[in-house]
């Protein structure tokens, strides 16, 4: 009986990890939201980590999280480290290009609770009285990655929390303009 029953636990995992390589190899989250606010106030917000914690939604996630800034307070060559609880994990997410009110470039290193590397770009542009915000993330999926992607939607998970960055971004960003 325990023969059979070990049986049917390696067929099942064999089955899984079989499946898991016919998943796409990339992982690409989209999320775009309306500000009120002209797109040089949403813009500054974004391109200076400092504000980072004001819209984060990770920041939330772990209020301890223990993060450092390197290089410029803003703009190009910006770092932003972070360690903190499983949830928000550890990595570094560096700013590869900014165009003063149109698009910042990012590059987002993980190294718990996955090691792994995103491209992250987000887009500013006028949408009537405020600001289009597009919060984009590529990344390519490890193995590993795809075997979790059968029981659970990635993309719906970050998009969730890009969503809710997206709406403290709002928040953030209106305040800081003036009227």
């Amino acid at each position: 009986m325990i023969k059979k029953v070990l049986l049917g636990l390696v067929a099942v995992i064999a089955i899984i990890l079989v499946a898991a390589t016919f998943q796409s190899d990339d992982l690409n989250v989209t999320r775009s939201t309306t500000i009120a606010a002209p797109p040089d106030a949403v813009f500054k917000v974004v391109n200076d980590f400092r504000q980072w914690d004001a819209w984060s939604p990770w920041s939330k996630l772990d209020p301890a999280m223990k993060k450092t800034l390197e290089g410029p307070p803003e703009g190009v060559g910006a770092i932003y480290k972070w360690s903190g609880n499983n949830e928000v994990g550890e990595g570094i997410t560096k700013l590869v290009a900014s165009k003063p009110n149109e698009t910042i470039d990012m590059k987002l290193e993980f190294v718990r609770p996955f090691e792994g590397s995103s491209d992250v770009r987000f887009t500013f542009a006028p949408e009537g009285a405020g600001t289009k915000v597009t919060w984009a993330m590529q990344s390519k999926k490890p193995f590993i990655g795809k075997v979790v992607g059968m029981f659970m939607d990635c993309e719906k998970m970050c998009g969730d929390q890009f969503s809710e960055g997206l709406a403290n971004l709002n928040k953030a960003a209106t305040a800081a303009s003036p009227p």
